[in-house]
Order: structure tokens, then sequence, then C-alpha cells
């Protein structure tokens, strides 16, 4: 879901971070695998609480030349401390980061586009050299 009409978030906050990070080689060649790695936020966790977290991840990518990005794959994050009688009291709550493989063989950028479920949707992207 790459949009630029507004409703993603590009900046962060002061008490927590949400953009979507990518980790990753950003030159590599050709049909050789690409690994990203993909955190929310650089410096300061998210908070991952039932009443405040990551939903899901998506990665994208628009190779040069190719009309429409391809969706590289999707992680949902389920558990986040939720109970039925309480909330945040749970013994598991998810990880807020993905890792993603593929083989491009062009050149392009690698979106990634985030959801919380409090802050809305945020995407940030990078450059991958193929050569």
């Amino acid at each position: 879901m790459i949009m630029n009409n507004g409703l993603l978030q590009k900046t962060e906050w002061k008490a927590e971070e949400h953009l979507p990070v990518i980790v990753s080689h950003y030159c590599v060649k050709k049909n050789e695998t690409v690994r990203i790695k993909v955190k929310i936020g650089k410096q300061i966790n998210h908070p991952g609480k039932n009443e405040h977290n990551i939903a899901w991840i998506d990665i994208y990518f628009s190779a040069q030349d190719v009309m429409f990005p391809q969706l590289i794959g999707r992680v949902e994050f389920t558990s986040n401390g939720e109970l039925a009688q309480d909330t945040d009291t749970g013994a598991v709550h998810s990880c807020d980061d993905a890792i993603f493989k593929f083989k491009p063989d062009k050149s392009g950028v690698i979106y990634a586009t985030s959801y919380c479920d409090t802050h809305g949707f945020c995407q940030s992207s990078a450059e991958l050299k193929v050569v």
C-alpha cells in the first residue's frame, strides 16, 4: 500500500517511534537474495501494548521501468498481551520487526509500510541498486 495522499505518517513522535526502518544491503548483484529486516523505530521502542500496537508490516518493491510496485510480503502481529479479563496481562507480546527475502533483477525502491492502531499508517523507503 504505497500512498501519497496525506494518510501516511513520515515523522516520529517524541516519546515513541512508529516509522518502519529498513535494514539491508543497498547494493546487490542481479538475482542475488536480498535480506531485509524491518523494525519499527530506530532508537525508541514502540509501546507494543494491547491498546497501542503495530498490526502489520508490508514490504513492496518498485523496480525501475515497471509500472506498479510488487508486494513482497506481509507480517501480521497478533499477540499484544491481550487476555479476555484484562488488557496487557497476557504472557506474550509480539515484537515489531520482520525479515523478508527476495531476488530482484532490476534496481528500484523498497517501501516498508506499517499500521499502528493508534497513529495510523507509516511508510519509509530505501533505494536498492542491482549491479
